[in-house]
């Protein structure tokens, strides 16, 4: 895979979830400031990515984060369950983008609060998905290029043109409400580094990219930057065009919801036409990624697998199940719900990897024990605080959240007492 086709790759994911399913999330914990909370989650992310960026250019790999942990903590069940929480992550990730898609979909024709029709196009998408990986990475490499390229250009496009129409001092920004709290700014830090995380699918195709050595950490940074960019344009444009009171009421479509008193029904479309391609992108290329890490966690026998009497390898296997557990999770749970999960989820497999890194090879990779410190504390401080903002708004997400996390931990330690562990190859 060329450093193109991986930047193509890591933007797809991260705009896919980022801007169209997290903004109104953000604005509602962050207020008139959530656009800062876009900058502040893009510094936690560039921290978090030291690790992996220094990992992968010592170890290039396919397995990516499944590699780094192993390193870090040896085949137990720290390293197995971390890698299963980022998978778990990423599963949830396409669920929360289908959900967006649907909602985008169904926004012209009101309908994108329909509980029966919202969870029938996710799985509709879903199962594209489905569609586009099993005929093979070349195809979804090349899909990930086209709409990666429409959907930045496009969003881009609208964002400067909102700005231009409505002026950075409407909306949000000329209201004269309080600032949040400094603790619900830093909760809503957790949603927009889940708007980032996409990186971390870069080093889970380490073994492709073209010299991976230089190009994998190149890549992430580059994709980080891009997004960056974009979502603190979008986010300005959003927060001219509506008030936070508005961006709140319309969180699952709020580009949409800008777009049509800035730009009337010609952007009202545009936007939507770009929220379509941006996710259904972001689902392709998020269900190619955790495919090959399950594919990977399964070779290294760190997780369970029964193939259910399916034919094909193991890889087509994983295939099959993540979508079935992505189209689950976008019928079960709704946006807030299913951001939420992932959030924790991923919070906690981050902060394992950096005290990995920390605690047993820094040394050996060069890596500034000051900066995975930094990295593995700021954290720590975004999961207090969003732990805490989502115990006063909806405590029961934190218990689904607990009862995963001690569920993956309990069950692979289960497995691993009577599995024995296979060594990854490193390619």
């Amino acid at each position: 895979m060329s450093l193109s086709g991986a930047v193509a790759m890591g933007t797809g994911v991260m705009i896919g979830a980022g801007i169209f399913a997290l903004t109104g999330q953000i604005a509602e914990l962050a207020g008139p400031l959530f656009p800062l909370s876009f900058i502040a989650g893009a510094l936690v992310t560039s921290l978090a990515a030291y690790s992996y960026i220094k990992m992968s250019d010592a170890w290039p790999s396919s397995g990516g984060i499944a590699m780094i942990l192993q390193k870090a903590y040896g085949p137990g069940v720290i390293a197995a369950s971390a890698s299963l929480l980022m998978a778990l992550s990423m599963v949830i990730n396409e669920s929360l983008v289908a959900r967006t898609f649907a909602t985008y979909a169904l926004r012209p024709f009101g309908q994108e609060t329909n509980a029966l029709l919202v969870p029938i196009v996710a799985l509709a998408v879903i199962l594209l998905a489905y569609f586009v990986n099993a005929a093979g990475n070349r195809s979804v490499t090349l899909f990930s290029l086209v709409m990666s390229a429409i959907k930045i250009g496009g969003i881009i496009l609208f964002a400067v043109a909102a700005i231009w129409v409505s002026g950075i001092g409407a909306g949000a920004f000329a209201e004269s409400a309080a600032p949040a709290r400094p603790m619900d700014f830093i909760a809503s830090v957790a949603f927009s580094i889940l708007a980032f995380k996409g990186f971390t699918t870069i080093t889970n195709s380490g073994g492709e990219i073209v010299d991976p050595h230089r190009n994998v950490g190149r890549t992430i940074m580059i994709s980080i930057a891009i997004c960056a960019i974009t979502y603190l344009l979008v986010a300005v444009a959003v927060g001219s065009s509506l008030t936070i009171n508005e961006i709140t009421a319309a969180r699952d479509y709020s580009l949409s919801a800008a777009a049509e008193p800035a730009l009337g029904a010609v952007g009202f479309y545009f936007t939507i036409a770009i929220a379509l391609a941006a996710t259904a992108s972001g689902v392709i290329a998020s269900v190619f990624a955790v495919t090959r890490m399950l594919t990977m966690l399964t070779d290294m026998k760190m997780i369970p697998h029964s193939h259910f009497g399916m034919s094909g390898g193991i890889r087509s296997h994983m295939l099959v199940f993540t979508v079935i557990v992505a189209g689950a999770l976008a019928v079960l749970f709704d946006l807030s719900r299913i951001a939420t999960l992932g959030a924790f989820f991923y919070l906690i497999m981050d902060m394992l990897v950096h005290w990995g890194v920390f605690r047993k090879l820094r040394q050996e990779i060069g890596a500034r024990a000051s900066i995975l410190l930094a990295a593995l504390a700021a954290d720590a401080a975004v999961l207090a605080a969003f732990t805490t903002a989502k115990l006063g708004t909806d405590p029961a997400v934190v218990g689904y959240a607990i009862i995963g996390i001690v569920t993956v931990f309990a069950g692979q330690a289960m497995y691993l007492r009577r599995v024995p562990y296979t060594a990854p190859t490193d390619k």
